[in-house]
């Protein structure tokens, strides 16, 4: 009797209509998990501030006036960066009597924000500057924990009721949680809801990714693997648009969120995985979607699909298996450190881009640019330069690209700083290719008996990863684009 993946290959074709057409629906998900995860750069934006002028109740941060400056002069002290001087961001004089240089100062507890490019963040709204500015990297690592949550509790929730039903457990959770971010009244409920939208979110791009890899034949799951990364793209270009034309963090996290509800139409638009079915043992419902499948594909299947061995993919393994052997456990702890830093440098680069000089919107726009390119640029090359080399090539590429910024970071000018843009540009477009092969050469270097096992771990590593990220993020914030996050 056949194996599931000669049904697939053979018989329904490996990427035959029925398949093309649940592939896209399957793929939409990964639209709106982009533009969820990566709205952050625009809504969590660290605006230029500074302290609140004490009894002045119209301060605004644009200076209004001759008077207003004096009255900030006396105020506010001045420091010097990257060569120019500028108000300080966190202090302010104790008192307005004339001192010169030996005045002191001190922290104060209220700003005023730059709105010139958004009208308000999550930063402006919950004062997360200064010596509260610690806070901001903990609600990034709160929504990372939650993708870790999210990649265990949802992956129990498919094997045991289903890829589809997961999905749409997770459209729910999303929608609910998407909007009680933009209406969250204080920072504590703000970091428990993104903790469950984070976990809902990675959900919408794992457990679809794991359907389309079940509905496509084996030759063909190479490029599916890949393709789905497209949508992923087309999301982040889309949030970054919406987020060009909507300044208010607010409503730009609700004009993100509410459209996911269309994702429930996905009840009734695919079916449930036909090889999840055989593994729980419901026959009669995967033989009926997989001959379905024939009539849409144009093709006509035996009489007798399946027997006890139709999804026999040979012996199972627990996973410390993969520490038994002194070869596999080099290997996999390999592995593993590759995806933890793929996971870091990706986010890195990704919310790095505000700290970048020039326009966000640009900057955020390029990156994307880059990040499309390389996955093009993976697709064309994976089968025909091999996995090894090209993952290797991308990992010392983008690690040769952040180390090189320490010299304009460090010696160079403000005339200088359209460098450090590039290469940082350069290293999103190699650790995007990385983090895209990284998917596919895991797969295949972990032996069968543990492969689940090792895909799980590997995934573990990389959201552990994440919850570290915003923390590297924060080295030496203090100083314009400091090399230290990109070393």
């Amino acid at each position: 009797m056949m194996k599931f993946d000669e049904i697939l290959e053979d018989y329904l074709g490996a990427f035959g209509l029925h398949q093309k057409r649940l592939y896209l629906l399957m793929c939409t998900p990964a639209l709106f998990c982009a533009l969820q995860l990566m709205s952050p750069v625009f809504t969590l934006d660290i605006p230029r501030h500074r302290c609140a002028l004490p009894g002045v109740s119209n301060d605004t941060y644009a200076v209004q006036g001759p008077d207003h400056e004096l009255l900030l002069n006396a105020t506010i002290p001045w420091k010097t960066e990257k060569g120019v001087s500028v108000r300080d961001s966190c202090l302010i004089y104790k008192d307005d009597a004339s001192g010169g240089q030996n005045r002191t100062t001190q922290e104060c507890s209220a700003w005023v924000y730059d709105n010139s490019v958004f009208k308000n963040t999550v930063v402006t709204e919950f004062n997360m500057v200064c010596g509260t500015r610690g806070l901001l990297s903990l609600a990034e690592s709160i929504q990372f924990a939650g993708l870790l949550f999210g990649s265990l509790v949802f992956g129990i929730i498919s094997d045991l009721y289903g890829r589809k039903t997961s999905v749409l457990v997770a459209v729910v959770l999303h929608l609910g949680t998407g909007i009680g971010i933009a209406l969250a009244p204080n920072y504590l409920v703000f970091v428990i809801i993104r903790f469950f939208n984070g976990a809902a979110s990675i959900t919408l791009f794992i457990s679809p990714f794991v359907y389309v890899m079940e509905i496509v034949g084996p030759s063909k799951r190479t490029y599916a693997g890949v393709i789905i990364q497209f949508f992923w793209c087309f999301g982040i270009f889309l949030v970054g648009c919406l987020a060009y034309f909507i300044r208010d963090w607010h409503h730009l996290q609700l004009t993100i969120t509410v459209p996911v509800a269309v994702l429930l139409g996905l009840y009734w638009a695919v079916p449930e995985s036909p090889r999840w079915l055989l593994s729980v043992g419901r026959e009669r419902e995967a033989e009926k979607i997989l001959r379905i499948a024939a009539d849409v594909n144009g093709v006509t299947l035996p009489q007798k699909l399946f027997d006890k061995d139709t999804l026999d993919d040979g012996p199972k393994a627990k996973v410390t298996e993969m520490f038994t052997s002194r070869v596999l456990l080099f290997r996999s702890l390999i592995i593993f450190f590759n995806w933890f830093v793929v996971a870091v440098v990706f986010y890195g680069l990704v919310h790095n881009i505000g700290t970048l000089v020039g326009d966000i919107f640009l900057n955020f726009t390029i990156g994307n640019v880059m990040e499309t390119a390389s996955y093009v640029f993976v697709l064309l090359l994976l089968d025909r330069v091999g996995r090894k080399l090209l993952h290797c090539g991308s990992m010392f590429m983008g690690g040769i690209a952040c180390i090189c910024v320490i010299f304009p970071v460090t010696y160079g000018g403000q005339e200088h700083e359209w460098i450090t843009v590039t290469l940082s540009m350069v290293g999103r477009f190699a650790i995007s290719g990385a983090f895209a092969i990284v998917y596919v050469f895991a797969a295949e270097l972990f032996p069968t008996v543990v492969r689940n096992s090792g895909i799980g771990v590997s995934s573990l590593s990389g959201r552990i990863g994440l919850i570290i990220a915003p923390y590297i993020a924060e080295l030496e914030h203090g100083k314009i684009l400091s090399p230290g996050p990109f070393l």
